[in-house]
């Protein structure tokens, strides 16, 4: 049974990583049929990023009330309910409206899923879980260009996928007796157990440290995928197509890194994965500042991926370990929400200095998120041994 549910809880990952690009992929045609500016994707973005942050804050509560399973099974449900709503969508504030279930759902059911599998199984799980994300997410366009070479719409895609969330809720549904657990023979915290504030997560010694390193991560991740073409065409001279193809090996490098760090994490501890991917990040930016030339840009950015890879795991799945069971729900959930403020707020900073100043800044800024995270990871790691 207990190998029955990781199934299903690899299904749910993949299920999380299936729309997340489906906006990105879409938006070309959506703008064109709704007559609204390019820009315009931003707002929705935004929308999604604010309901993921707001239901992250949430997640402690609300699955110490009801559960993982049951949390699991409504968040899901949430978001093909707002799926289903962008296929049938006729105009740009529907999608907006549509958008906000959207990001409360997604936000739900990431924070705890990766509480239960940080609590449940072992480090190489969640690496090989993100993997999976890692997955979908490349599926997701791959789903929408089907619809659009297809003849079909863009709603089309959207409804495939509400489709796929669909059946997924009925399996979750289903499963919801292999979720209930002795809690403490799992070490998961029952429902009598404190719900912590903001206020009380922040005093928590190393709490602030962990927020700001996904802050860092997030917003190293996100900037790097969105800006990884434009630096390539920008200062490097290649053409559009050219960088998109190379660009996406950003993301290939995250996806491989992960099913690699799930066997490195059976030898090494959840910290020295940390810094062995920050070490990686590291070189991938030094590699990109030295004028070695097109072909080793296109390395870097491989080697960024590599390195991104483990990170976000491994600092999930530590943070029982660092924080006690008791309190990993409400500390995944703050993590989670600085994940998005991060992924929100930073690539467009950049943008704003590659306007003004000059994108060849792409390593420069990256590097400075990461030595704030790397700086970070070290306090936290002082913080919580002293405990």
């Amino acid at each position: 049974m207990f190998a029955l549910l990781l199934a299903i809880i690899y299904i749910a990952f993949i299920s999380l990583g299936l729309p997340d690009a489906l906006l990105g992929s879409a938006w070309p045609a959506i703008y064109r049929e709704f007559e609204v500016p390019v820009s315009y994707m931003g707002i929705i973005s935004m929308i999604i990023a604010g309901g993921t942050v707001i239901s992250s804050l949430q997640s402690d509560r609300l699955t110490k009330r009801f559960g993982t399973g049951k949390v699991t099974v409504a968040s899901v449900m949430l978001t093909a309910l707002a799926l289903f709503g962008f296929s049938v969508s006729q105009s740009f504030v529907s999608l907006c409206l549509w958008a906000i279930p959207y990001g409360l759902g997604a936000g739900s059911v990431d924070a705890s899923l990766n509480n239960y599998v940080a609590l449940h199984y072992a480090s190489r799980h969640m690496s090989w879980l993100h993997c999976m994300w890692g997955i979908g997410a490349s599926i997701g366009p791959s789903i929408m260009g089907f619809a659009l070479t297809g003849g079909q719409s863009w709603n089309m895609g959207y409804r495939y996928i509400a489709l796929f969330q669909v059946v997924l809720t009925a399996i979750l549904f289903f499963s919801l007796p292999l979720w209930k657990r002795d809690s403490q023979k799992s070490g998961e915290p029952d429902s009598s157990a404190e719900i912590l504030s903001l206020r009380q997560i922040w005093n928590i010694p190393g709490a602030r440290e962990v927020m700001i390193m996904f802050f860092c991560y997030a917003a190293i991740e996100q900037t790097t995928g969105l800006w990884a073409s434009s630096y390539l065409v920008m200062h490097q001279g290649l053409t559009s197509e050219t960088a998109a193809g190379f660009a996406s090996l950003f993301f290939i490098g995250i996806t491989v890194g992960r099913m690699i760090s799930g066997f490195l994490t059976m030898q090494w501890k959840d910290a020295q994965m940390i810094r062995l991917g920050q070490v990686m990040i590291l070189f991938a930016v030094i590699l990109l500042c030295l004028p070695l030339g097109k072909e080793v840009s296109y390395v870097s950015f491989v080697i960024m991926g590599l390195g991104c890879a483990p990170i976000y795991p491994c600092i999930i799945h530590s943070t029982p370990e660092h924080f006690g069971a008791d309190r990993s729900q409400a500390v995944i959930g703050v993590q989670m929400a600085a994940a998005y403020v991060g992924t929100t707020l930073m690539p467009p900073i950049f943008g704003w200095m590659a306007r003004h100043i000059g994108i060849f800044l792409l390593p420069v800024y990256l590097f400075g998120l990461l030595f704030l995270m790397m700086f970070m990871h070290r306090k936290l790691l002082q913080k919580v041994k002293r405990k």
